[in-house]
């Protein structure tokens, strides 16, 4: 089993404080839920693990199998086994998608793949996706739709196969085939494996991906925390009831 505990972590960005202590604990075989109002640090949270520079640690730790990673890059990071989906996933031009992810792959991998294993590898992954494989042709992310760059972050995560996926409301700007495509990928990942922390907005994903533990962030602090029925009680109720929990 691995894990990612996070421990009374506090993060600014340009001298904002914008998580103000947040303790988690994330283990292989769990899908957390993140919820809360927007701009109240779920983003943050994720990119703080990843270790995104922009983003100041000035108390607390990361801890990934009981080891401090404060100090290691992003790309250190993602060769422990951390990976990210954006929200936003940039473009990248001049770069091609298969040229992206063949070299995504040689790096985490500890002898180099030939362009032709990688190219089988990808066509397998890319089916599940609807993926079209016209696409890895073209510079990453250059002209895509919303729902094509969040089945390329995905097909990404399923070549890297990491052990904790951080996933940034990827349902969104997803249409329903879309939406059901992505879900039916996640569910497929072997979770014995793997540890994955989700945020999202909508009940309507959280009914396809079930979560096992559910957290809601209000002003840079973990209010509450449970099961599904936290995201239950926040879809029927919204988050008034958290509100009253400060």
């Amino acid at each position: 089993m691995h894990t990612i505990e996070v421990k009374e972590l506090h993060v600014q960005i340009e001298e904002k404080e914008i998580l103000k202590g947040i303790n988690l604990i994330i283990k292989s075989g769990e899908i957390h839920a993140l919820m809360g109002p927007n701009g109240n640090g779920k983003s943050t949270l994720l990119m703080a693990i990843m270790g995104h520079p922009k983003y100041e640690i000035t108390k607390g730790d990361i801890l990934f199998n009981n080891k401090s990673i404060l100090d290691l890059s992003v790309d250190e990071r993602s060769k422990l086994g951390l990976f990210l989906a954006m929200q936003n996933p940039q473009t990248i031009p001049g770069v091609s998608n298969l040229e992206y992810l063949k070299y995504v792959v040689n790096a985490h991998s500890e002898e180099k793949q030939k362009l032709k294993d990688i190219m089988s590898d990808i066509r397998t992954k890319a089916k599940d996706l609807d993926f079209d494989l016209n696409m890895l042709k073209r510079f990453v992310n250059d002209g895509f739709s919303g729902g094509e760059k969040k089945k390329n972050e995905i097909l990404q995560m399923k070549m890297l196969n990491p052990l904790f996926s951080l996933i940034d409301e990827i349902d969104s700007g997803l249409d329903v085939d879309a939406l059901e495509v992505v879900s039916k990928n996640l569910n497929a990942l072997d979770f014995s494996k793997m540890g994955m922390v989700i945020v999202s907005h909508y009940d309507r994903f959280f009914k396809k991906v079930i979560p096992t533990h559910a957290h809601v962030i209000i002003d840079g602090k973990i209010i509450t925390s449970g099961g599904k029925e936290i995201v239950d009680k926040i879809n029927s109720e919204g988050y008034n009831w958290v509100k009253e929990l400060i």
